[in-house]
């Protein structure tokens, strides 16, 4: 594929005027960079997803795709005397490359259970392409109209800069809610590769040789073809994958406005001699309840705190599942259980699926609970402002594991203190702090921050547990604690 050099004449022939013209190109440089933005978002999102940690995840993608961006830049040198047709095949590559990230970083997890070799790949990958569309761009638009340098680079960057706001905004309020991760990438594909060949083969055609043009067009055409066969199949495609990660006996796997839900096992209990199936619920990829287990871990979670002392007004931050809610009714004195879990579908499960119904006892119909939605944080920040707020004999934190980076604010001196504040005289807090065991730190930072606000801790620890923190296929074993 070749095209013709535009070293003279100097300005491009547009079948548009000079002023038309520019203004497409800085268009096609604001789809661009928000196409881009948004492969970026995709892949720290879905990395946090499957590795946990959306710190180092994010910290990651950012690092190696912005040293590929300087790479690209340098490589996108020898593409300038052919800027036309050069900026054509990055934006294919680009829409392949990205469009597809999300699915192949989520196949290398779920069949060989390792997506970090590909989070790298990837993020080079599309760093590198990216890179390569300033320059090439920079060019382009120098060969409508010439400007000085700088006048030209703050055009370009002005388009870049916002959309990569746009990028940005559409892809948690649009592309994740209504299309999810992995077919809101390949859509993004598409609209990239449509943005780059309406540059090239319509407003830059009479720099590309008829032979370069159909080359042009049968490559456009082949990756809007594939990412389209490739959103077709996104469902099955994540069914596969699902039951390669959870196994084959998934019952619910839904998407809500705060992460993925996962359940499988039977709603009956284990049928003897195949006592290995369990009912396990999945959040965001970890498993945060097995039946196996969670018993062990809410009677040493709740059984503490509400053993000794007034218990007429109970406070569950979290635990939608109903499952700290059933020890907790178990106690008589309880006159008022109020539940404030931050995902709605966790509650609505706990309330309708017949496995876990059948595991928290039916505690969510009890006429004592009260059941809220919301932030535990800026839930207790609400109440803290309320001047007739009355306080709680028991706070029970049934939180997700403070090694969890979304989860930190959460295990903080401003959430204990909150906490704190909304405790009658002698009551307690009960709060899970992590594994003692395998992380130490995580453990006592919890314990020693809770200290800093004025309360009295008494550390304990329940061993032998499988959910908290575990991920996929690779689980083991962790302990609990917790402290009040």
């Amino acid at each position: 594929m070749i095209d013709r050099p535009f070293s003279h004449p100097e300005h491009a022939r547009l079948p548009v005027p000079a002023g038309l013209g520019r203004g497409l190109v800085l268009g096609s440089v604001f789809v661009c960079a928000a196409c881009g933005l948004v492969y970026e978002l995709e892949l720290v999102a879905l990395a946090s997803y499957l590795a946990g940690d959306s710190v180092t995840q994010a910290s990651v993608v950012l690092s190696v795709m912005v040293f590929a961006m300087g790479v690209g830049s340098l490589v996108a040198k020898r593409l300038r005397c052919r800027a036309a047709v050069g900026f054509g095949v990055v934006e294919a590559l680009l829409a392949l490359v990205g469009g597809c990230s999300a699915m192949a970083l989520y196949a290398s997890f779920a069949w060989a259970g390792e997506a970090r070799i590909a989070l790298v790949v990837f993020s080079f990958a599309i760093g590198l392409l990216i890179g390569a569309e300033m320059p090439l761009l920079m060019t382009l638009i120098q060969r409508i109209r010439q400007q000085d340098a700088g006048g030209a680079v703050a055009d370009l960057f002005a388009a870049d800069y916002v959309g990569a706001l746009v990028g940005g905004l559409t892809f948690p309020f649009l592309l994740l809610p209504f299309f999810g991760q992995l077919t809101g990438a390949l859509l993004t594909g598409v609209v990239n590769v449509l943005a780059g060949g309406v540059v090239v083969l319509w407003l830059f055609r009479h720099d590309l040789s008829a032979r370069a043009r159909w080359g042009m067009g049968v490559m456009s055409a082949a990756v809007v073809l594939f990412l389209a066969a490739c959103m077709s199949f996104t469902v099955a495609f994540e069914r596969a994958a699902r039951d390669a990660v959870y196994g084959g006996d998934v019952r619910v796997a839904l998407r809500s406005d705060v992460q993925e839900l996962v359940l499988t096992g039977s709603t009956e209990p284990a049928p003897p001699g195949r006592e290995g199936e369990h009912l396990e619920l999945f959040l965001d990829g970890r498993l945060r309840v097995s039946s196996a287990d969670e018993s062990r871990f809410h009677e040493g979670l709740v059984h503490p705190a509400m053993a000794d002392g007034p218990r007429a007004r109970v406070l569950i931050l979290g635990g939608g599942d109903g499952l700290a809610l059933r020890e907790v009714l178990r106690y008589a004195g309880v006159r008022e259980v109020t539940v404030v879990e931050l995902d709605p579908e966790v509650t609505r499960l706990g309330r309708t699926d017949p496995g876990l119904r059948r595991l928290n006892a039916d505690a969510h119909r009890d006429p004592r609970v009260k059941l809220e939605s919301g932030d535990a944080f800026q839930w207790l920040r609400a109440h803290a402002r309320k001047p007739d707020a009355r306080p709680y004999d028991v706070i029970v934190s049934d939180l997700p594991d403070p090694a969890i980076s979304p989860s930190t604010k959460l295990y903080s001196q401003e959430f204990y203190g909150l906490a704190s504040r909304a405790l009658a005289r002698n009551g307690r807090l009960a709060v899970h702090a992590g594994a003692p065991g395998e992380r130490p730190r995580d453990y006592w930072t919890v314990e020693s921050t809770m200290r800093a606000v004025g309360l009295r801790t008494s550390p304990y620890v329940v061993d032998g547990r499988l959910s908290g923190f575990t991920s996929g296929p690779n689980r083991s074993v962790h302990g609990g604690g917790g402290s009040g």
